[in-house]
């Protein structure tokens, strides 16, 4: 994991410095370079990725709840980690209301992904009720 994660920094690290370089002259191709770095950086955390399903799989096991009560939480985890890299990458893109849109676009789609966790909260409470 510590290794998956310097990779991950060593590349960031590197490619901000080369794009701050190219910024000034080229800055098509910094924000190319950017692109790039951020999908290979999402690429490596594949296996990050894949690590927290097994663990998430082990966790379903463990509690005997219902799969379909936890694919909500991965789905507005996701939701939060594909909104900040695209909202980043609007900004440094220097369209601000791009990012903002973005990130109002995730907040609304991780409410979306969060309903049926509401639903069963409340099917929960009817039932004591």
């Amino acid at each position: 994991m510590m290794e998956m994660l310097c990779k991950a920094v060593g590349l960031c690290l590197v490619t901000a410095a080369a794009a701050t370089l190219l910024k000034r002259d080229e800055p098509v191709f910094a924000l190319l370079l950017t692109l790039a770095a951020a999908l290979t950086g999402g690429a490596l955390l594949l296996s990050a990725a894949s690590d927290a399903m097994a663990m998430g799989e082990e966790l379903i096991a463990l509690t005997g709840l219902s799969p379909a009560l936890f694919l909500p939480l991965l789905k507005v985890i996701a939701a939060a980690l594909i909104t900040r890299v695209a909202s980043a990458l609007c900004a440094d893109a220097g369209q601000s209301a791009l990012a903002r849109m973005t990130e109002t676009a995730g907040a609304f789609c991780a409410l979306g992904c969060a309903m049926p966790l509401v639903h069963a909260v409340v099917d929960l409470i009817r039932g004591w009720l």
